[in-house]
């Protein structure tokens, strides 16, 4: 059983911890590895060598930093059945979509590294005369991210690949639910020439590690991917010292289908945005809005579609849908909310429980609800399981409105073959993400970014990638 040390200034180190955290497979429930507990020191360690390693990684040019994250894709593809193995064992992500987040992810670093020509500033027309007013665009220094425990090796790429290209140094904490992939990638990276001190891996818990990082002087900019606790957290932290952050925090994605759908396709979709590892992304359809008219064919299509979901074990149930959630707090939330929303009124019309194959393990059925009113906690607060409620609505207008009732906003989705209702519902929902006709999943050249609760600022393509500089501005008078 491997140990995992932490990863400070271009060595791995052991920890001043006196304790471990062990990780367990959740599809067999044994512990397969151990990480330090992590320490404030460790933390500062991280930082001091990202400070120290920062103005020599920014003095180098844009494209020198490129090459690196070229590297990284190399080194991730050349491993890449290793690395999807390690993330499908460590957080039952079966392994297929295992496979897809690790091949991903190296195409993530080879997209940020085209970015290293264009990097722009401005030249503004001044007032006075005789004058330039210049906008360059800096590196704020070094970053934080904290990682996420169900797209930790993507969400890693997310927060490196955009701090190295910038010119920032960064200092990554993984998941102590799921640091090995991550921990694995920096193993591998070690001969590709990184300078000590540009990338530093720390594993720990959030309330010591996290914390740490969050209220260093040091830190110019945390980038946190996690729950809304989670964040209000990071922001209390970060306002010691007024420090930068990008929060992508819960969801409750809404799916509208219209009567004029292609209801084939919107039960596609809204199943396949719904078992997607096990319902345990932001991003998943959480509550789907039917149109009146044809909410008992789409129903019954809905349920015969979720019936036919497969679940196994991670590992080895090659072509399975879902398979075991991460943990077995998260099995534990998901059956109260259930069973609170069956108290409230709903009907469970499939799953609802644990499936009877399993006799170890994090596993839950593709659960439906219906019965729902609009003031059910299980419409308004985020499941993050493979538990999907449905009601019907009259008016495009009324769909929209009880979308939008949600401290959450993240994604949304509308189905519909009229144009005129897609523009009508794209510019009313609240949300930084809508897709129409398709499945709940953002590309790596937009911008996933959410509104309200669900966060502040954002990742991916240009928007992104500014996150993490700052802009100075030149006044130029001369002569």
């Amino acid at each position: 059983m491997k140990n995992y040390k932490q990863y400070i200034n271009g060595q791995f180190v052991e920890s001043k911890a006196t304790s471990v955290i062990e990780i367990l497979n959740p599809c067999t429930e044994e512990v397969i590895s151990t990480i330090s507990s992590g320490t404030v020191e460790d933390a500062n360690n991280a930082l001091e060598a990202a400070q120290q390693a920062q103005p020599q990684w920014e003095a180098l040019p844009a494209i020198q930093r490129a090459s690196f994250l070229h590297k990284m894709a190399t080194v991730i593809r050349e491993n890449r059945v290793f690395l999807a193995e390690t993330l499908s064992k460590e957080q039952a992500k079966v392994i297929g979509l295992a496979q897809i987040e690790i091949d991903v992810t190296a195409d993530y670093f080879d997209y940020n590294a085209g970015w290293a020509r264009r990097i722009e500033g401005e030249i503004i027309q001044s007032d006075r005369e005789k004058e330039h007013i210049y906008l360059h665009k800096v590196p704020i220094g070094v970053a934080v991210g904290i990682c996420p425990w169900n797209f930790p090796f993507f969400v890693m790429a997310r927060k490196v690949a955009a701090s190295l290209i910038t010119g920032n140094t960064c200092v990554i904490k993984p998941s102590s639910e799921a640091p090995n992939t991550i921990m694995e990638f920096a193993e591998l990276i070690q001969n590709i020439g990184l300078k000590p001190g540009v990338l530093n891996f720390v594993c720990g818990a959030g309330r010591t590690v996290g914390n740490a990082l969050s209220k260093s002087p040091i830190t110019g900019i945390i980038s946190l991917t996690g729950s809304v606790s989670a964040g209000q957290k990071i922001i209390e932290a970060a306002a010691e010292n007024i420090t930068k952050v990008s929060l992508e925090l819960g969801g409750k994605a809404p799916a509208i289908v219209c009567a004029d759908a292609n209801l084939e396709l919107a039960v596609n979709s809204v199943v396949s945005s719904k078992v997607i590892f096990s319902g345990q992304v932001c991003n998943c359809a959480e509550r789907v809005y039917v149109e009146d008219s044809i909410y008992d064919q789409f129903v019954e299509m809905l349920t015969k579609k979720m019936s036919d979901v497969t679940i196994e074990d991670a590992l080895t149930g090659v072509n399975a849908d879902m398979s075991s959630l991460v943990s077995k707090d998260q099995v534990d939330k998901i059956t109260e909310m259930v069973e609170f929303a069956k108290k409230e009124g709903a009907e469970v019309i499939l799953g609802g429980k644990r499936p009877e194959k399993f006799d170890r393990g994090y596993f839950y059925e593709p659960t439906l609800l219906t019965n729902c009113n609009q003031q059910m906690e299980i419409i308004q607060e985020e499941v993050f399981g493979p538990v999907l409620p449905v009601m019907k609505f009259g008016t495009l207008e009324e769909a929209i409105a009880l979308s939008n009732d949600c401290q959450f906003g993240l994604t949304s989705s509308i189905f519909s073959e009229n144009y005129n209702k897609i523009m009508q519902a794209t510019n009313s929902l609240h949300f930084g993400e809508t897709y129409v006709n398709r499945e709940h999943f953002e590309a790596i050249q937009g911008f996933h970014a959410g509104w309200k609760k669900s966060g502040v600022g954002g990742a991916d393509g240009k928007h992104g990638m500014e996150e993490y500089l700052h802009t100075r501005v030149v006044y130029a008078k001369y002569y």
